[in-house]
C-alpha cells in the first residue's frame, strides 16, 4: 500500500470510530501487533499483541469511563508505511470527571493492518483515572 492508501486507511478507520464504530480502530490492528503506551501511567508498557493491548490498555481504561471515548482527528501525516496521527479524545469517567486527551500515535502500516505504534498521551491525566 502507498502512504495515501496508509494516511486514507486511518482517517477511514477514526471516521467510522467517531460515527459509532468503536471497533474500528481494533479491526485493523494486527494479532501480532507491537504496541507502546509510552510514560509511567497504570496502562504504559510495550504490548506484544492485539490481545494484550486489549487486556491490558483498552479494558482497564474503558472500565474507568462512563462511556465510549470519541475521537477527533487533528492531523494525519504519512511517509511509506508509517502514518502518524494527532487526535483528541473525549469522554466522562465514571466519577462524572470530564477526560479528555490529546494523543499523537506513530504506527506502521503493512498491508492494510497496523503492525507496530507508539501512543504518546498525557498519562498524568490516565494515572488520574486509576486515583477515582
Amino acid at each position: 500500500m502507498s502512504a495515501a492508501d496508509n494516511k486514507k486507511l486511518i482517517q477511514d478507520v477514526f471516521a467510522a470510530w467517531a460515527g459509532g464504530d468503536g471497533a474500528a480502530f481494533f479491526n485493523i490492528l494486527a494479532d501480532d501487533v507491537r504496541w507502546t503506551v509510552i510514560g509511567s501511567c497504570p496502562v504504559s508498557r510495550t504490548y506484544m499483541s492485539k490481545q494484550q493491548f486489549f487486556e491490558g490498555a483498552t479494558k482497564p481504561l474503558s472500565a474507568k469511563l462512563a462511556g465510549p471515548i470519541k475521537p477527533t482527528v487533528r492531523n494525519v501525516l504519512a511517509e511509506g508505511d508509517q502514518v502518524v496521527l494527532q487526535w483528541e479524545g473525549r469522554a466522562t469517567t465514571k466519577a462524572g470527571k470530564p477526560y479528555n486527551n490529546s494523543y499523537c500515535w506513530v504506527m506502521r502500516v503493512d498491508n492494510g493492518k497496523v503492525k507496530e505504534g507508539t501512543a504518546y498521551i498525557d498519562t498524568e491525566l490516565v494515572s488520574e483515572l486509576w486515583k477515582s
